[in-house]
């Protein structure tokens, strides 16, 4: 093992290329390929469309000032760092383990998944044995190099896309018509998306709908994670981040679009894939294979960027001396080993309490992580706010800043953000949440406080 003294970031291996499919493959998972029928279900097509659209609104905003931040400041771990500086020891603390926690339970449930996903081929072979194949994978993918990662992940990545572009294409042609669907007479063009009325479940579900949108985008702010990493952080960033709004709009929206297009609202909630349906209605041969496959590649990719932004924010908090340094020691091709085991341990647990105390402890880790990640977009916003009121009593000038409509778009970002929050308590499915995550982010602050005056006395007594 070696470095042990505090560094500002691990080695500089990821190319652009790697960084905008990572931030891509933190957000496509299995909420889209899965569970997307049943968003349109509950707010109805127009709803949804809306409610995602608002969202990718939102993230752009958090991603404008999170891009601020990198580039300015490229660590490793990068809001854990900004939120110690810019804001305070004890939200940089509890924004850590708030995005590590997230990241973990989210380990838990892909390894789960995997195993269920492969049963489909393998009925005979037990759901756990492909589960611990799968974290063997990861755990590799993420062991020996940061380069091993971040390509394996571009790959991920590329299967989903490749998917959702075909998905998209198809999908529009069999929507006006070009593409003859089983059982439809004719081109079924916008009927579907008003012929119950533009909100069939009422607003309300619109807003519900927010929350379930905002948890289906977390994942982009895993370019911040990678900054530290990044080869011309200043150059690579920007343009990962500038992409993040069109790319969102034609992987989530169209995709949302077309499934509304197609699926009357009424069957949008039933069980199967939205993707595996159209694909069935088409009549394209082994729908539900190929999009097993693609579903399966999904979870290994969420898996493969859990494991690395987890492992990422232990070592930030080693590093910068908030938690014991050896956290932050890394082996001889610059991996936080003693982190990453640490986290696919935290993985493992998981996956253990969703087996053996799904109504108790997993719940309340699975209501925290969900709410987690809109704390953490809250307290980007808030850094970038403090950053640039720092920035210009230094002397600098807002030309040299790349954030546009300042102070609007980080003001928006955590309003919307905190208004994301509050409208859980309105929905009593989603309530657990704030339930579980206001005590332990109260939690968090006061650990930190003792810890923090227990190094203080260390120090005090050398």
């Amino acid at each position: 093992m070696a470095q042990q003294e505090k560094v500002d970031h691990l080695e500089r291996k990821m190319e652009a290329r790697h960084i905008q499919m990572i931030s891509l493959g933190g957000v496509i998972g299995t909420g889209l390929f899965l569970s997307s029928g049943y968003t349109i279900s509950q707010a109805g097509p127009i709803g949804t469309i809306i409610a995602y659209f608002f969202g990718a609104i939102l993230v752009y905003a958090v991603m404008l000032c999170l891009g601020e931040l990198s580039v300015a400041m490229p660590y490793t771990g990068s809001f854990h760092v900004y939120a110690k500086n810019l804001l305070n020891p004890a939200t940089g603390f509890t924004v850590a383990i708030l995005y590590w926690l997230t990241w973990t339970i989210a380990l838990g449930s892909e390894f789960t998944a995997a195993g269920i996903i492969m049963r489909h081929w393998f009925p005979s072979v037990p759901v756990w044995i492909w589960s611990l194949v799968f974290m063997i994978l990861i755990f590799l993918s993420n062991f020996f190099s940061v380069k091993i990662f971040a390509e394996s992940e571009f790959w991920f990545a590329a299967v989903k896309v490749a998917a959702i572009v075909a998905f998209i294409i198809l999908g529009g042609l069999a929507v006006v018509g070009v593409i003859p669907l089983k059982g439809s007479q004719g081109a079924p063009g916008l009927t579907n998306l008003t012929k119950d009325g533009w909100f069939p479940t009422g607003f309300g579900g619109v807003f519900t709908t927010v929350l379930t949108v905002n948890f289906a985008f977390s994942g982009t702010e895993l370019i911040g994670i990678t900054a530290g990493e990044a080869k011309e952080p200043e150059k690579t960033l920007p343009k990962a981040i500038h992409t993040t709004l069109w790319r969102l709009i034609i992987f989530f929206i169209d995709s949302i679009f077309i499934m509304a297009c197609l699926i009357p609202y009424k069957q949008a909630g039933v069980t199967e894939s939205p993707f595996v349906h159209v694909f069935n209605m088409m009549g394209i041969p082994f729908a539900s294979d190929l999009m097993n496959f693609v579903v399966l590649t999904a979870i290994i990719s969420a898996g493969n960027s859990g494991l690395y932004a987890s492992t990422r924010m232990l070592w930030s908090l080693g590093n910068e001396g908030t938690i014991p340094v050896v956290f932050a020691k890394t082996n001889k091709r610059g991996i936080p080993a003693i982190s990453l085991l640490i986290s696919m341990l935290g993985g493992v647990f998981s996956l253990l309490t969703s087996v053996y105390a799904a109504d108790t402890i997993y719940l309340v880790l699975v209501s925290i992580s969900g709410l987690a990640v809109v704390f953490v977009w809250m307290a980007i916003a808030l850094c970038q706010l403090k950053f640039r009121q720092k920035w210009l009593k230094e002397g600098h000038t807002e030309d040299e800043l790349k954030t546009p409509l300042y102070p609007f778009t980080p003001w928006f970002a955590f309003i919307a953000s905190l208004a994301s929050c509050l409208l859980i308590w309105f929905d009593p499915s989603q309530r657990v949440a704030l339930y579980a995550t206001i005590p332990f982010v109260i939690f968090c602050y006061v650990a930190h406080h003792f810890y923090a005056k227990h190094q203080e006395k260390k120090q005090t007594s050398l």
